[in-house]
């Protein structure tokens, strides 16, 4: 796509440029002028340390930085001997769940290794899913004093194992970030059982795309996963393309194979069987994608706050992804985590909005198995790096504020990822920092009883155990957070002035405050 200048007024001129031809052509010049005027303008706040924890302290070892009077311990490093004698630690731990344990105030991690075939420190097989792949999972037994009793292997021979989510019977979930020969599918570890027939048995009604996170709905026994399809382009806030993929959708000015832009999907799988047990996901159901009332759309050029019906679309689970384009699915950048709490699921789209720093969602379920009923919400879109920057993993505390763990993406950023906090009345904090390098944090989780969080640095090869004055359960608040209004004092504010102008021209106030910060006169 040629560049191209939009002229407000005179002296006034918004470039749009790059390769926009999947998700962003079809804007109208109201949308491209405002919305993202809007987003490179507006939204100047900053996470406070004042809510939540406090300010950071730098830590005297340089490896991870938290608030006054909290402590972590490091468990299961990679590299280090497994306590089964079978082999070494393995590397780029991802997505993790908390159980209890078989005692009495003990903790069972189950802990997604996201390896590929040029990964060092591979898990190690014993039964493997075949084909066998380099990833896997591991478990930690970690003991009331937060420290290390054992750790072992509880699946192997799968790829790619990037984040997944934990059952309301005990089990785990692992997905494979993968489209390649029998690898792309979901799996059901039980921690209990390590490496036993469920954890190498692909739930293939769930489909075979690159699958990043998944959660149940308890009332329903719905689970709802995020796709991240890493073909195509991702383009940045100034139009530019920042990554290319070589992929097989279909180039509309050539009709052959091409450069799209990034785009994935958010399903949900309905079984079979409901019952909540070990195995019973193995037992068929149906794989729909997520559209919308309206029709065909870009989600992530939605302005915060924005609700959408939903509508679910039946897709074959062989393909889903291209069924879902062809049904005219909701479009997102990148989906990455996912959490169910308080009635409501929670993803979000690490790539997300104008900007490109992530957007969170929240979906409201009917309760039901139709169609439709559902409601979609964005909940926050990023404006500034310092309040949210490429969210991945996310988890709703058990004192209800809802925490991700960020995963920078694209060029710009300081390279200190982050574990970032949402409260109920809409305010950001920053509980965590990585004061080492720039590896992700992933694999956010408490333990049953709240007082430990549970995390990785991928890049590092770390698992942290991390424990302090952190507040009491309240399921109150987490329904609270689940209903709470997405949170406007980081929105655009906008004068009685200018709304009524905005009413007047048939703009949404997102557009008529961009037009007002660059000048624009639209009385």
């Amino acid at each position: 796509m040629a560049p191209d200048k939009i002229y407000l007024e005179e002296g006034v001129i918004l470039g749009v440029t790059g390769n926009w031809d999947r998700r962003l052509s079809r804007r109208t010049f109201i949308s491209l002028g405002g919305m993202s005027a809007a987003a490179l303008l507006l939204n100047s706040g900053r996470a406070s340390a004042q809510v939540g924890y406090g300010e950071l302290v730098p830590d005297p070892g340089g490896v991870i930085d938290l608030p006054q009077d909290f402590q972590y311990r490091i468990i299961s490093p990679e590299g280090s001997q497994l306590s089964d004698g079978g082999g070494i630690v393995p590397g780029d731990p991802d997505g993790m769940a908390a159980f209890r344990g078989p005692r009495k105030g003990t903790t069972l991690l189950v802990r997604n290794h996201e390896q590929n075939a040029t990964d060092a420190n591979p898990v190690p097989q014993r039964n493997p899913y075949p084909p066998a792949g380099p990833g896997g999972t591991t478990g930690i037994l970690v003991d009331s004093n937060r420290k290390e009793m054992r750790d072992f292997v509880t699946s192997s021979g799968t790829i790619n194992n990037c984040a997944g989510g934990a059952t309301p019977w005990g089990t785990w979930i692992t997905c494979e970030e993968d489209r390649t020969t029998d690898h792309g599918y979901a799996f059901e570890v039980d921690p209990s059982d390590p490496e036993g027939i469920l954890s190498r048995t692909p739930i293939r009604d769930m489909g075979f795309f690159s699958h990043e996170a998944v959660d149940i709905d308890p009332a329903t026994g719905i689970a709802y996963l995020t796709e991240d399809d890493f073909r195509g382009a991702i383009v940045d806030a100034n139009a530019e393309v920042v990554a290319d993929y070589t992929t097989d959708e279909t180039d509309p000015a050539t009709g052959g194979p091409g450069i799209g832009t990034r785009v994935s999907f958010l399903y949900r799988y309905i079984p079979n069987n409901t019952s909540p047990e070990p195995g019973a996901l193995q037992e068929g159901g149906k794989l729909q994608v997520l559209t919308l009332e309206q029709g065909n759309f870009n989600v992530d050029l939605a302005n915060q706050g924005q609700t959408f019906g939903v509508l679910w679309r039946d897709v074959n689970p062989e393909e889903p992804h291209e069924d879902a384009e062809d049904v005219g699915a909701a479009r997102f950048g990148r989906l990455e985590g996912a959490y169910f709490a308080g009635g409501v699921f929670w993803f979000d789209d690490t790539i997300g909005g104008e900007q490109r720093l992530g957007q969170i969602f929240r979906l409201f379920p009917s309760g039901g198995y139709g169609p439709s009923g559902d409601k979609l919400e964005l909940f926050y879109e990023g404006t500034d790096r310092n309040n949210i920057e490429s969210p991945d993993n996310i988890v709703v505390t058990p004192w209800g504020d809802l925490w991700f763990a960020e995963d920078e993406t694209i060029d710009g950023g300081d390279g200190k990822n982050r574990i970032v906090g949402i409260t109920p009345g809409g305010e950001t904090y920053v509980f965590a920092r990585n004061a080492k390098s720039d590896s992700e944090f992933a694999g956010p989780t408490f333990a049953p009883d709240g007082k430990t969080f549970f995390v990785n640095t991928q890049t590092d090869g770390l698992t942290f155990a991390i424990w302090g004055p952190f507040a009491r359960r309240s399921r109150t608040r987490q329904r609270t957070m689940a209903v709470a209004a997405p949170p406007a004092n980081l929105a655009p504010q906008v004068s009685g002035e200018l709304a009524e102008a905005a009413r007047k021209f048939g703009m949404s106030p997102l557009e008529a405050a961009a037009y007002d910060r660059l000048g624009v006169s639209i009385a």
